[in-house]
């Protein structure tokens, strides 16, 4: 009875280890077993490497790691939408490029306007109002829009495994970042209910914004200049400013997360990196070295030689999806 009793305390003190520890939508394998073998490693105060729990800090890109990035970026469908729903105040888009390729749903002509032409139009879609305003505006966004090819919702369009994976480093004391090239006030008002990463944990690419009164009312107006880009070479720059900790668990799915794989990896903890790999074209996309979105080349390349876990969508994933 003694040890029943026991037992049944334990389970009481570490209910959320417990259960996380399954991560269920992952096939046994070798790497959900890098995953596990990793966090038990770092938790455990009798292991060399063993690391204080205010010192696990995970972070992970979002396009295409924590959620679908084709057939385009999330953030791009937004503008895109943006763009259509603004034309009737301006009649000049008619025949101004990139506008008049986006209002005839021509995404090529687009594309040929490069990132000047990509800047242009979010800078027309972001900029001019307030940031409560922004926020209203994305929040009504993700409530009707459909993705694409599935018709979901694009908050159903997160993957499943990589939830489970956030909530295991949770329950095993990390805490968890999102570092995005997307915009921070684009992903902070869905991160929370769709990953349980607050606001203040969200890092990504920001506009200028400066302090003013409207009337007696204090806001804050989005201004059309890029602040900071957070992708490439900017996601550790983004991650020492305003985290203050190298993390030791990285996740990403491109080159554009390059740079903070080498640093989270290559830091004196040799962190671990982990790269989701889209090889599955039916129940998702298969995709790597010539995608415009996502493309994972150089990273794929280095990939053995570092150590960093390559994630096969295809064969190590039960399920992508919640509602698959």
């Amino acid at each position: 009875m003694a040890i029943l009793i026991r037992a049944i305390a334990l389970l009481l003190l570490f209910p959320f280890a417990a259960m996380a520890q399954d991560l269920p939508s992952w096939n046994e394998g070798t790497s959900k077993q890098a995953i596990v073998d990793f966090v038990k490693k770092v938790t455990d105060q009798s292991n060399a490497d063993f690391v204080k729990q205010e010192d696990r800090i995970a972070v992970f890109d979002n396009d295409g790691t924590l959620w679908s990035e084709q057939p385009f970026y999330f953030q791009l469908g937004f503008i895109l939408d943006r763009v259509k729903a603004l034309a009737p105040q301006h009649p000049e888009w008619a025949e101004k490029e990139p506008f008049k390729s986006v209002l005839a749903g021509d995404l090529k002509g687009m594309a040929k306007g490069g990132e000047k032409g990509i800047v242009e139009l979010g800078m027309a879609t972001h900029a001019g109002m307030t940031t409560d305003e922004f926020t209203k505006i994305v929040i009504d966004w993700y409530a009707s829009s459909k993705h694409p090819k599935t018709g979901k919702p694009y908050n159903e369009m997160t993957f499943l495994p990589m939830r489970e994976l956030l909530d295991y480093l949770r329950a095993n004391g990390f805490k968890t970042y999102i570092v995005s090239g997307g915009g921070i006030e684009f992903m902070r008002p869905i991160t929370e209910k769709a990953y349980g990463i607050p606001p203040e944990q969200v890092i990504g690419s920001t506009i200028a914004t400066e302090y003013a009164l409207d009337g007696d009312v204090p806001v804050l107006n989005r201004l059309p200049k890029i602040d900071f880009i957070d992708d490439g070479a900017g996601k550790p720059v983004g991650i020492n400013k305003f985290i203050g900790r190298r993390p030791i668990f990285v996740a990403g799915n491109s080159d554009g997360d390059y740079e903070m794989l080498r640093w989270v990896t290559g830091g004196p903890q040799k962190g671990f990196g982990l790269i989701v790999h889209h090889t599955d074209a039916e129940r998702e996309y298969a995709y790597d070295r010539k995608s415009d979105f996502g493309r994972l080349d150089k990273a794929l390349t280095e990939a053995e030689s570092r150590n960093w876990l390559l994630v096969d969508m295809k064969q190590d994933w039960k399920k992508i999806y919640a509602f698959d």
